[in-house]
């Protein structure tokens, strides 16, 4: 098993990249629909329904799918033998990371539901500072992996 995730690592590699970049796409640009909605549409009427189905969508159909690749193949790497020392700091802070982005990922279904619902309660200001979090840990998972602290 591990032979062969030595054999296909550049490929692992190259694939779990492709998977991170599709979902910090999406972790970018779902709050910035979230300050639209909540400032320009409102909870009802046509335009409010093209937004919960652009929300859904842009969830379901990429950022979901994204996460799950990034995980595994995440995990492909880690057991990867001679990739991660775990005697560093930087895994750690990487997985802390990855962590905290995927609960991230989670509160945003909740607020994709909230809408849905027609139950939003924050407004476009907060979206923007929580639109925020995804770029700090990006900062911190790169420069933990760069750097190997």
């Amino acid at each position: 098993m591990f032979d062969l995730l030595s054999s296909f690592y550049p490929w692992i590699k190259a694939f779990h990249i492709m998977a991170v970049m599709s979902w910090m796409a999406g972790l970018f640009y779902l709050p910035r629909l979230y300050v639209y909605h909540a400032e320009q549409v409102g909870q009802s009427g046509d335009t409010h329904a093209l937004f919960r189905t652009m929300e859904f969508k842009l969830l379901r159909v990429i950022m979901n799918p994204a996460m799950i690749v990034t995980w595994v193949l995440g995990i492909c790497l880690v057991l990867t033998p001679g990739i991660v020392d775990w005697g560093l700091i930087w895994p750690w802070v990487k997985l802390f990371g990855v962590i905290a982005m995927t609960v991230f990922h989670m509160w945003l279904a909740g607020r994709r539901k909230s809408f849905a619902a027609g139950g939003n309660t924050l407004t476009g200001r907060q979206y923007r500072m929580m639109n925020e979090v995804p770029t700090v840990l990006m900062v911190v998972i790169v420069l933990a992996v760069v750097l190997k602290f």
